[in-house]
């Protein structure tokens, strides 16, 4: 699919506008510079064009080895993989030595330019975009992100590209059949919404949504580069680096997956600053889209308090949860460390009975796969469906070998069992006193359930529905 990459230098708009390209406020916005740092991908409409636009940080004049630099190249890359760079400059403030700087940088490049001159919304901006034609990047087009105007130039200048695009790389077999003339230029293109109605990155129907979440600097994005096989993810000994939920696509053996880092959690009490909030939204926003939630725990202090926070949340939601223990190669007392975390689980967590826990080196790469594969088969038993009367003949043989209470002599019947949903498995409990029945028996219907079918380590629901009388009215 045709991708266009929004560069610029920090604070000119990009989030801005990639925001108004997807229709849904995807990337954190906010008036300090330098809130964007790794680049972030997803489909954009602009009237009847569709195409895949990228979020990159803003260019900084860094070469060594600091945050800055390391942003920096992960917008090269952006720009190199893009089939069409916007650059966007700021007409309030004018052209600045660090718009020249990186213009004669994207000259030098092989990738399409569109100047853009964002925030044209009144006279002096207007005279600060003729300042633009000495960037030599052609007409600066005048737009506003924050209110749209301008959005038929930009259409003008996208398209024309686009359709040169086009053109090289559609299949003749298209191009020249002349039955298709009511197709322009080799066919109509779809665009994929979510659930809400919004522009999503296009992934297949069968991708699992998995979400990687935890406390800052425990390896999530080093995690997630490491399958993927490249330099994806900004990383580096900081923490807190990630601020943006930022999805991508993988194919391990044959089954796809959409993988979404996220921004690390720490204690609410700690989390003051404007920005941090907006990236803890986000990765809470992550956890409602996802199907299996990786929570990575650092061996070093596996399930504080803040991790079982986290694993409740996840759990609450009523997602799938893998915890990964990561840098097991560094960690000295092995057994110590899982027997800990085993006694943290059933003293702490026992809606999640059964949790499958996975031992990883993000670093090295050691058990990655394993831990895909506990992703998958967690996936099927939250995804999986009891039939209704192998249900009822379990509920019935409980019942005669553990009857529920009878509080105040009155004897409470549980008469019908069925599974109303998947993902996850929840279940819907006929009951004569609903009201009566005693949490403590009820959990034990759930373990047992667990038990019996096998369901180890995914939230369960039972709801209890009152039974009926058709006696009650005074009918017979």
């Amino acid at each position: 699919m045709y991708s266009v990459a929004i560069v610029g230098r920090p604070n000119v708009g990009k989030s801005t506008l990639f925001n108004r390209l997807t229709g849904r406020p995807l990337a954190l916005v906010d008036n300090r510079p330098g809130v964007t740092r790794d680049r972030r991908e997803a489909e954009a409409q602009l009237f009847d064009l569709g195409f895949r636009v990228i979020d990159t940080a803003g260019l900084e004049d860094a070469f060594d080895h600091s945050l800055e630099a390391r942003m920096r190249q992960q917008t090269e890359r952006a720009v190199a993989q893009a089939d069409l760079a916007v650059m966007i400059v700021d007409a309030r403030a004018g052209i600045t030595p660090m718009d020249e700087h990186f213009a004669r940088w994207l000259r030098r490049g092989k990738t399409p330019i569109v100047l853009v001159a964002n925030k044209c919304e009144g006279r002096q901006a207007d005279v600060n975009r003729l300042q633009a034609y000495r960037l030599g990047l052609g007409d600066p087009v005048p737009y506003s992100a924050e209110h749209g105007l301008g959005a038929s130039d930009l259409y003008d200048e996208i398209s024309a590209h686009y359709r040169r695009w086009q053109e090289n790389n559609a299949p003749p077999s298209v191009v020249n059949n002349p039955f298709c003339d009511d197709v322009e230029d080799g066919g109509e293109l779809s665009l994929e919404l979510d659930e809400e109605g919004a522009a999503c990155h296009p992934v297949p129907a069968t991708a699992l949504q998995l979400a990687v979440m935890g406390r800052p600097n425990v390896g999530k994005s080093t995690l997630i580069n490491r399958w993927l096989g490249e330099d994806r993810l900004l990383t580096g000994p900081e923490a807190g680096i990630t601020r943006d939920a930022i999805a991508v696509d993988y194919n391990w053996q044959g089954r796809s997956l959409r993988l979404v880092d996220t921004a690390g959690l720490r204690k609410r009490a700690r989390v003051v600053e404007t920005i941090e909030k907006m990236s803890v939204a986000d990765s809470l926003r992550a956890l409602r889209y996802a199907q299996v939630v990786v929570l990575v725990l650092d061996c070093d202090g596996v399930l504080d308090k803040q991790d079982l926070t986290i694993a409740r949340t996840v759990l609450n939601e009523g997602r799938a949860l893998v915890i990964a223990v990561n840098k097991w190669e560094s960690c000295a007392q092995k057994k110590q460390v899982l027997q800990r975390l085993s006694d943290r689980l059933h003293r702490s967590l026992s809606q999640g009975k059964g949790l499958p826990v996975v031992t990883i080196s993000a670093l090295k790469g050691h058990n990655l796969d394993g831990l895909l594969r506990a992703v998958f088969d967690i996936y099927d038993i939250w995804d999986s469906r009891i039939p209704t009367a192998k249900l009822n003949d379990w509920l019935q043989a409980l019942v005669e070998r553990h009857p529920p209470p009878a509080p105040g002599g009155r004897r409470i019947k549980l008469r019908y069992m069925t599974q109303a949903r998947t993902r996850p498995p929840t279940f819907a409990l006929s009951c004569s006193l609903p009201d009566d029945l005693p949490g403590s028996y009820l959990r034990f219907v759930e373990n047992s359930l667990r038990e019996r079918f096998d369901l180890p380590g995914v939230p369960l629901r039972l709801h209890l529905k009152k039974t009926h009388n058709p006696y009650a009215d005074g009918h017979p």
